[in-house]
């Protein structure tokens, strides 16, 4: 198999462009480790090891940092990116490394986690120059769940305990501790100098308007002699010893390629090269055990299952039900694992509530919040995706019920306000307080985009649910299916009638809204041509799809409402309550591509090579913000500045499967893994 590989060179030392490159490396648990490629951090969730803990642990940095120096000839020390000249930077196959140039030697610097386990191995080796080097390794710790605030009082009560070459910090009974050792060179030791805390400024959550200053204490520091190609691995983790022993570095190292060889491999021959499989990886990081849920996963073990979730996206996002399925298909049906997502689908299944899925889990917790109205409509969709890429009856029965109790309560009446107008057949939803559609942005008691009553988007996906459920009925006999089908006839004669806005040649974005109608040109218009059962009439999609095309489509994605529009924000920056403000009012969703590119072939669906045109921003893309993966949103004017979460999974899902379905044309710019400077 050709070698994924993605690479950034750079002649200076990285204090520019590596600052605002960041790199991620996930665990399969929904830890990670992660900070900008020239070695700041400038998040308050970059660390070497951030572990994902059981409820009500949630995930917590444990190895903030790990500062390396090199010992040069004349006894002083400094820092390895002060100190290299020339730097490499490089996604092999998804994996980060570094080579830094440094007095004649070349270091390089790798990152790995072990698959399912708390475990982060930062290993060195010298592979030309002189033949021995030495390095100091101090690690910095500040034990803190992700969400914690920062910038408490710097007084912590860590302990350093020692037992021949194993090290434990600790703080108290209830936190975990760090466990860390040196692997793979002869010549290591550790030097205690006492310990001592550090001040830590992060740029970027100042920026956000957040606390950005915080301390992390350090115990002291290995030494570790590199000798030419003899690697020399920090590993530290959460883990029992036993356990971190046995994956040591090499050992591990192996495991993990391989496990993304087969990645790659499962993937269908579309994505098996170039930018698709590069993507085939980055789906990987957000495909999670959520080590939480022990109830979940005792359930689903014992039903002959096993637990997955999605992560929404990192770095602060946990596993959300509305992207879960609209991801669903990108992240597994399109790289593979069907079987993956029969276990997603059939967990959400357990946790209809109401007739609601869960909107997500909070951090830490094993309980849904059920604050959404799309969400559920949504797990529709993506059930009929996983039953069109692999026939599965035995899911189907076992979930079918569960959908017929959805619709019944979308029917009569749920939580939030979302019930079916009996006059129109139409989904109307909304309460006091709540952002309930996926434009949700929220601070304090502002909700900034309500969107209140029918919106257009919800009825499109309830017009596709009545379809899919009464179809589903139909081919097991069941005689509720020509009421359900009846439902859906008059939700589809309604929405012609109402949402058509006839002198702009597009659809109203909610009607029967608390303040009447609203033409505002936004992109949920889009999912009433590009759903399997699309509700708008035929005649009127290619009046949608220019406009849409027109007024909304960027290189990266469709704005989230069109510029001329009386709230339109052109850039996404500054504190939250800015920053919310321009959330879905003119920034750049990357996911919404999917859908328009749906659309798009429907209207013309000989112009493959058109269609995958408009995925053409995307592979520059992945040398810039997260390298190697799609960022959440990008500003809505150029140059189109990526913004919010560095690796979003609907981001990365919806551009993967576009470039599959569209795998027959491939323009220039678009296929191939990249190299910049």
């Amino acid at each position: 198999m050709t070698e994924i590989e993605r690479t950034i060179r750079e002649d200076d030392d990285l204090s520019e462009t590596g600052a605002r490159r960041e790199w991620l490396v996930t665990n399969g648990l929904g830890g990670f480790a992660s900070a900008t490629v020239s070695g700041e951090l400038t998040r308050r969730y970059h660390g070497m090891l951030i572990a994902a803990l059981p409820a009500p642990g949630g995930r917590m940095v444990m190895l903030s940092n790990l500062v390396v120096a090199v010992r040069r000839t004349d006894g002083t020390s400094v820092p390895l990116e002060q100190a290299a000249g020339a730097v490499d930077f490089s996604l092999r196959m998804g994996l980060p490394r570094w080579r830094y140039a440094v007095d004649g030697a070349v270091i390089e610097k790798t990152v790995s986690m072990p698959a399912r386990h708390n475990i982060v191995h930062i290993g060195f080796r010298l592979i030309e120059g002189p033949e021995k080097l030495v390095l100091h390794l101090r690690p910095m710790v500040n034990f803190r769940a992700i969400e914690a605030d920062i910038g408490d009082s710097p007084s912590r009560d860590y302990t350093l305990s020692v037992k021949g070459q194993r090290y434990e910090i600790s703080e108290g009974p209830n936190l975990p501790r760090l466990r860390m050792t040196m692997s793979g060179c002869e010549h290591s030791s550790f030097t205690a100098d006492g310990g001592g805390l550090r001040e830590f400024f992060f740029s970027t959550e100042a920026q956000r308007g957040y606390d950005a200053r915080d301390h992390e204490w350090t115990p002291g520091y290995f030494s570790a002699e590199l000798r030419s190609n003899v690697p020399a691995t920090l590993i530290a983790g959460v883990e029992p010893w036993h356990v971190m022993q046995a994956l040591t570095p090499d050992r591990a190292g192996d495991i993990e390629e391989e496990r993304r060889r087969r990645l790659a491999a499962q993937a269908p021959p579309q994505a098996q090269q170039g930018l698709t499989a590069e993507l085939v990886l980055a789906a990987d990081s957000f495909l999670i055990t959520p080590v939480g849920r022990i109830a979940d996963i005792a359930r689903a073990r014992a039903e002959g299952d096993e637990v997955r979730a999605v992560i929404a996206g990192y770095h602060w996002f946990t596993d959300w039900g509305r992207d879960t399925m609209i991801s669903l298909e990108g992240l597994t049906l399109t790289t593979g694992r069907p079987v993956e997502a029969k276990w997603i689908l059939r967990d959400f299944a357990h946790h209809v509530r109401d007739g609601l899925i869960p909107n997500l889990f909070p951090e830490g917790n094993v309980e849904g919040l059920y604050h959404t109205a799309d969400a559920t409509l949504w797990f529709f969709h993506a059930l009929a995706r996983y039953l069109d890429h692999f026939p599965d009856e035995t899911t189907l029965r076992i979930i079918l019920p569960v959908l017929q109790d959805i619709i019944r309560h979308h029917l009569e009446g749920t939580r939030f306000g979302i019930k079916a107008d009996p006059a129109d057949g139409l989904l109307s939803q909304g309460a006091d307080g709540y952002q309930l559609t996926w434009m949700d942005a929220k601070v304090g008691d502002w909700v900034v985009t309500p969107r209140r009553g029918k919106a257009v988007e919800i009825n499109a996906l309830w017009y596709n649910a009545l379809c899919l459920l009464a179809n589903w009925l139909r081919s097991t006999g069941n005689s509720e299916a020509a009421a359900i089908a009846a439902h859906a006839e008059q939700a589809r004669g309604s929405f012609n009638r109402r949402f058509w806005h006839e002198d702009g040649g597009y659809l109203y974005d909610v009607i029967d809204g608390p303040t009447g109608d609203d033409p505002a040109f936004r992109p949920n218009q889009i999912l009433a041509v590009s759903l399997s059962y699309p509700v708008l009439a035929q005649e009127r999609w290619p009046s949608v799809v220019e406009a849409v095309r027109e007024r909304l489509l960027t290189p990266v994605g469709l704005r989230s409402l069109a510029p001329g529009e009386e709230d339109y924000k052109p850039r996404y920056f500054g504190d939250l309550r800015a920053r919310d403000a321009s959330y879905h009012q003119g920034t750049v969703w990357a996911w919404l591509i999917g859908p328009f590119i749906d659309a798009w072939l429907k209207v013309h669906p000989d112009d493959i090579a058109g269609a995958r045109s408009f995925l053409a921003g995307f592979g520059p893309h992945l040398s810039e913000a997260g390298i190697g993966s799609i960022s959440e949103i990008f500003d809505a004017e150029p140059p189109f500045t990526p913004r919010g979460c560095i690796a979003q999974a609907w981001s990365v899902a919806e551009v993967l499967r576009c470039l599959v379905k569209t795998a027959d044309s491939t323009p220039s710019g678009i296929s191939g893994s990249g190299t910049s400077g």
